[in-house]
């Protein structure tokens, strides 16, 4: 609780492979982030399809946030689009479906046939992507369980509901649905009455920092926290909090790279690019914190490391990388953005397959196949970066990369080499700590987005890594994998 100046927050962050609940404590100097409980997030495969297990999870919030001890609010992030259904009476029907799971193949040209994607771009500015929740929507209509569907809850505010027994839609996560229009941050009710999409199952819009209720007396029960507690919205979507975390400065010419499962690269803006050209360089636009808008690009992520890992049957990424970085640079690179890297399974079956369709070599170890992973990674934050440049018309002098992969030094020199400007690492709790920092300001802390990340660069460890090697190579390498597929049209 507050001690001195001082006030303690929990952060609730699910990611996609885990999930976990650290407590920050913040002060006008003071950023402090600990965690106190981190639990597995392990998709379950369902006679019916891949399905998340959202009761283990919410069990290990429960479980966090008893080890976290007195706190003065907390707040909840996860991923995007997936959702739960509630009945009338507010119980959860079945588990929510995994965006992985197969049901959305083919649907999107079944809207299309609806809404064609450039109405559908200029309507939502959010890219194309398979599990986008208006595919799954569309997916799941005829289904017992939409039909019986009263309420519907993004992932983290099904928890927030749970927790507190009040429903809300966050409205970072929320942009994410390709529901809402981002001019106006409001539903777009005409696009969703055209697909049949009934805007009434979702609880009315939150935004970050609005009151999300108090935890219920069960709840406290359960954890042993002292009420009561509030729960505060914040930047639901992992994504959002993470960007918020940025530790740029306020003059800084910045692009991001919010690094985990995913890679999401891009530039933070004042307003959506809905063009033609950004429609067709698949750009989304996210809305962020404090109207701030997240011009960006979905890329595959260390997802595809994590596969290979799991075929491998290895656990400890520390050698393997290692080993990949006295493997030749360059010398095996795939498309990181290619469809067919999306499903679970056999994933470095299928990098050596890409690598065999191009004709060029075929990396068959795994420290070759974690080497061509790692340059192909960078090669598209390459890409993607500079064409957000020329799409919203901004250079960028420093990229800065946050999550997960800011502790993998190869990755980010890696990124330096490729983007040809200094990548800034760290930290790399980047959405825990934007989760802390809403909340701070919600709840007496003073300061806007600039200062809050200036006390992050403050406060927090940063590497720099400055770009080296031949720029030509990069170049050639780029040559080979910006065949990009086509959108439909």
């Amino acid at each position: 609780m507050s001690v001195a100046g001082t006030k303690t927050f929990a952060a609730v962050d699910l990611g996609a492979s885990s999930g976990r609940v650290m407590t920050g404590r913040v002060g006008p100097d003071t950023l402090r982030l600990t965690e106190t409980h981190r639990f597995p997030n392990r998709p379950v495969h369902l006679p019916e399809g891949l399905r998340w297990d959202i009761l283990g999870l919410y069990g290990g919030v429960l479980d966090g946030l008893r080890a976290a001890g007195p706190v003065d609010s907390l707040g909840i992030d996860s991923w995007a689009v997936d959702y739960g259904l509630l009945a009338a009476d507010g119980s959860l029907l079945g588990n929510p479906v995994h965006y992985r799971d197969r049901r959305t193949e083919g649907v999107a040209e079944q809207v299309w046939a609806t809404v064609p994607p450039d109405d559908l771009y200029r309507a939502t500015g959010i890219q194309y992507a398979p599990f986008n929740t208006l595919y799954q929507l569309v997916a799941a209509q005829g289904t017992p369980q939409l039909a019986a569907a009263r309420h519907l809850l993004l992932i983290p505010d099904l928890i927030a509901y749970w927790l507190t027994g009040e429903q809300g839609t966050e409205l970072t996560n929320a942009s994410t649905t390709q529901l809402i229009d981002a001019h106006t941050g409001d539903w777009n009710r005409p696009l969703a009455d055209r697909l049949g999409i009934d805007l009434a199952l979702f609880a009315p819009l939150r935004r970050p920092g609005d009151p999300a209720g108090t935890l219920l007396p069960a709840v406290q029960e359960r954890t042993g926290l002292p009420g009561p507690v509030p729960v505060t919205a914040v930047g639901s979507h992992d994504t959002a909090s993470a960007v918020a975390a940025v530790p740029a400065g306020r003059r800084e010419r910045f692009a991001y790279l919010c690094t985990g499962t995913w890679s999401l690269a891009g530039l933070e803006l004042d307003a959506p690019v809905t063009t033609g050209a950004s429609r067709a360089a698949n750009f989304t636009n996210e809305l962020g914190i404090d109207g701030t808008v997240r011009f960006l690009r979905n890329i595959m992520g260390l997802w595809l490391l994590q596969e290979c890992m799991r075929t491998w049957e290895l656990t400890d990424v520390t050698p393997l990388l290692a080993d990949a970085a006295r493997m030749p640079a360059l010398r095996y690179v795939v498309d990181a953005a290619a469809p067919e890297f999306l499903a679970p399974g056999d994933m470095p079956g299928r990098i050596a397959a890409a690598c065999r369709a191009t004709g060029g070599p075929v990396p068959r170890t795994p420290e070759e196949i974690t080497r061509c992973v790692l340059d192909s990674l960078a090669l598209a934050h390459r890409r993607a970066i500079r064409e957000a440049q020329h799409l919203a018309d901004r250079e960028v002098d420093v990229v800065h990369l946050v999550g997960g992969g800011a502790r993998n030094a190869l990755l980010c020199q890696l990124t330096a080499d490729a983007c040809g400007v200094p990548v800034v690492a760290g930290p790399a709790e980047a959405a825990a700590l934007g989760n802390v920092l809403v909340q701070a300001r919600a709840h007496g802390l003073p300061g806007d987005l600039a200062s809050t990340r200036e006390l992050i660069a403050r406060t927090q460890p940063l590497t720099r890594y400055e770009p080296s090697g031949d720029p030509t190579a990069w170049e050639a390498a780029a040559r080979r994998t910006e065949d990009a597929r086509p959108l439909p049209a």
